[in-house]
């Protein structure tokens, strides 16, 4: 019978064994062939290894961490196909991801039952600062990001990655009085974060193409404030230097602050508050003379805020918040200023705490390109906290007793005062604590052409307490005295320890051309890292135009100010 079927499939049927003969001589030939080109891709494998290796053992080379560095390039997978800032910028991004779980590790701790009123009020300091750091990390991203970096860029990144470095450490000084077990928690993964800021501080000096100074223990460099015009830094514009040299009455106000109430508001936070956010141009509040009761804090986002006063004594802020009724030395500021080109003009900042309640700030500042002109600052212990960035103080005063100008920042003080306060029973006045934690951090505290004296309170019992120029708060502290009048209340030996021999090798103290009963080297101390400056090149590097690049900032601020030594 026929069957169309059969006669079809009967064809396909007898070709199944040639087909499966193929196959199988198919699949041993591809086989074959990966076996015999494995040890091809692992030996590439292992020379893009290599490569990598070699690769990050270069860029990380001059690191004060090059395991870490190492460790951290080499886990890039494009790593050979990155220009150095695009290596930075990885780092950078590894590093903030490392900030985040930092911050959630301090978000789950606080939730604890056990903790202390100290332990809360620290991380709650930790957590704003890791939130500045994430902005700044990011927008050191986006400088390097840039088609060339320049020398503006390259300072600006540094002064960001210094400040990020700062923060870390500031976190983790605010359990120094705590007695329980935070710190010992969450340190080891502050200490990464710290590194790999320093390990891109250290790479950032090699990106090509800017013109820098090098750093050396015989020549300290200032160069963050570039050149001045008309005695002030260029980041102060000329529309802002109008402002601070005028009037009060020939002054525009955005906003007034009055206790009597013919203000728009009779607190200051008020009208901080009311100011508008990352505003571009500059937003000015008068407070009108009178005493306000108030701890104020400019928040990040409240950039290019001018407070404008009636001058010293005048128009003041103060409270009394301090270490000993526990809050952290962060926290005890008066006024706190954090957003970007805060200025502020004619107003006393105080922290009336008193000598017996050891750290308590008068005024703290981690706004980049700020600047203080005709203020004062009033407190004992620790009064004004240069805590990091970019800072310029013109024709203020500052009175304190320990360490009472003390921080991070890249900071100058012109034509200042500072005077030393009666202290309590049985302790030194120290004029300056300054806080650098890295050879490559651009930060340090220059005084130029400052009076450094004894306050009222103290010229009748000078003999009865010791003053100094400054103490090494951290190791690589830098300071120093340029062109400055010191009376005779400074120790012959200029300066004193903070531990022993800690940091006695690796700081920089400098005074150069002073003058006064104070100012005579020769009884010095003779410690490694201290000099007595000859060299009116190395002496300028510590000048507004050096430091700070004040050029680019301080003209627009209306302040003025010298370039120069003088």
């Amino acid at each position: 019978m026929y069957n169309p079927m059969r006669k079809k499939t009967a064809p396909f049927l007898t070709l199944i064994p040639i087909l499966t003969l193929v196959f199988v001589v198919l699949i041993f030939s591809v086989t074959h062939i990966q076996k015999a080109t494995k040890p091809q891709a692992t030996h590439h494998l292992h020379i893009q290894k290599h490569i990598q290796l070699q690769v990050a053992h270069s860029t990380c080379e001059g690191t004060l961490y090059p395991e870490l560095c190492v460790s951290t390039l080499s886990s890039f997978p494009d790593l050979t196909s990155k220009s150095l800032p695009q290596m930075i910028c990885s780092a950078l991004n590894h590093t903030i991801d490392e900030v985040k779980l930092s911050s959630s590790n301090c978000s789950s701790i606080q939730n604890l039952r056990n903790l202390d009123k100290l332990e809360q009020r620290a991380l709650d300091d930790c957590l704003n600062l890791f939130d500045d750091t994430t902005a700044e990390l990011k927008s050191t991203i986006a400088d390097l990001s840039q088609t060339t970096v320049g020398s503006n860029g390259y300072h600006h990144c540094q002064t960001l990655l210094s400040g990020a470095m700062t923060n870390v450490y500031t976190c983790l000084d605010g359990f120094a009085y705590s007695k329980g077990s935070v710190r010992s928690k969450i340190q080891k993964e502050l200490f990464d974060i710290s590194h790999h800021v320093s390990n891109s501080l250290a790479m950032l000096k090699k990106v090509p193409g800017v013109k820098r100074q090098l750093y050396s223990s015989k020549s300290e460099t200032f160069p963050e404030y570039g050149k001045l015009k008309d005695g002030f830094p260029s980041w102060v514009s000329p529309k802002d230097r109008k402002l601070l040299q005028a009037a009060v009455n020939e002054t525009k106000f955005d906003l007034v602050v009055a206790k009597d109430g013919t203000g728009n508001f009779a607190t200051i936070g008020e009208a901080v508050a009311a100011a508008p956010n990352s505003s571009a141009t500059r937003f000015v509040i008068h407070i009108k003379a009178g005493a306000y009761f108030e701890n104020v804090e400019v928040i990040r986002k409240k950039t290019n805020v001018m407070f404008v006063g009636d001058g010293i004594g005048k128009t003041v802020v103060k409270a009394n918040r301090n270490v000993v009724d526990g809050w952290t030395t962060f926290q005890s500021a008066t006024v706190a200023v954090v957003g970007d080109g805060f200025i502020a003009k004619g107003i006393t900042f105080e922290n009336y705490a008193g000598a017996s309640k050891h750290q308590a700030v008068a005024l703290r500042s981690g706004s980049d390109l700020s600047a203080f002109y005709q203020c004062s600052f009033v407190a004992y212990q620790d009064t004004l906290y240069v805590h990091s960035l970019r800072q310029f103080y013109r024709e203020c005063d500052i009175y304190g007793t320990v360490d009472f100008i003390f921080g991070n920042a890249a900071v100058v003080f012109q034509n200042c005062n500072l005077y030393a306060r009666k202290p309590d029973p049985k302790q030194k006045n120290l004029f300056t604590a300054q806080g650098r934690e890295d050879p490559n951090q651009n930060t340090g505290i220059s005084i130029l052409n400052c009076k450094v004296a004894a306050a009222a309170d103290l010229i009748p019992v000078k003999a009865s307490f010791k003053s100094y120029l400054g103490r090494p708060w951290k190791k690589y502290s830098r300071t120093v005295f340029l062109n400055s009048y010191i009376e005779d209340l400074i120790d012959p030996v200029g300066w004193l320890e903070w531990d022993g021999t800690f940091a006695l090798d690796t700081l920089y103290y400098g005074e150069y051309k002073n003058r006064g009963p104070g100012s005579n080297t020769s009884a010095r101390v003779t410690w490694p890292g201290y000099k007595v400056i000859s060299s009116s090149t190395e002496a300028s590097q510590f000048t507004v135009g050096e430091f700070i690049q004040g050029n680019n900032w301080l003209s627009s601020t209306g302040i003025p100010f010298f370039s120069g030594l003088s």
